[in-house]
């Protein structure tokens, strides 16, 4: 297949393959199932950035809002799994995370920035793919579901951009961003060979 391609994604150097579309759509049962997992982490991700800054007051505001909306997220994909009778369970990670995590400088306050920027960068990648599953889906109430994530995970993506901003030079920000993004695209560049939101 040829997938149309969606609107540039504002911070992403490469758009998804084609090869990650047909793999995805061939099991959709256990990219639900990731999906879950995603949620979950995205949740578990703002709640750490809050704790690690409590003092940053609109850090702390912003991503209490995400963190909630992240778990009511987690909530919706986990009642498809209930519809599909697919049990909550373990997946193998592909090198995704853990590879744009590796590059999170661990001195203050670059550990900072680089955390929002890994954050902004996820968040965007799962705003392009959910949108891929939302136009190419052959289920049309699962394609619907989807759809309605888009907006989140567009929103997500900025903020954590603003919250970089807030705290950053925007100069800085701008080249750091750049060299995160050349990082995350290259972790994309070979498919993990099991269907994952982000492989």
């Amino acid at each position: 297949m040829t997938a149309t391609p969606l609107p540039t994604i504002k911070f992403l150097q490469r758009p998804t393959s084609d090869a990650w579309v047909e793999q995805a759509l061939a099991d959709l049962d256990t990219i639900l199932l990731d999906h879950s997992h995603c949620e979950r982490k995205a949740a578990g991700v703002a709640m750490n950035l809050m704790f690690r800054y409590p003092s940053s007051t609109k850090l702390v505001r912003t991503l209490t809002a995400i963190a909630q909306e992240e778990l009511e997220h987690f909530e919706q994909v986990n009642q498809w799994l209930e519809r599909r009778g697919i049990a909550l369970a373990p997946l193998s990670a592909p090198p995704y995370a853990a590879g744009l995590k590796a590059e999170i400088r661990p001195q203050e306050p670059h550990r900072m920035l680089d955390s929002l920027l890994v954050s902004g960068l996820i968040e965007a990648r799962s705003h392009e793919r959910l949108g891929l599953l939302a136009q190419y889906c052959p289920e049309p109430e699962l394609a619907q579901f989807y759809r309605g994530l888009m907006a989140s995970e567009a929103r997500h993506y900025g903020i954590y951009w603003t919250l970089a901003t807030t705290y950053f030079e925007r100069e800085e920000v701008a080249q750091r961003l750049e060299q995160l993004a050349t990082i995350e695209s290259n972790l994309l560049a070979t498919l993990y060979p099991q269907p994952r939101i982000h492989s």
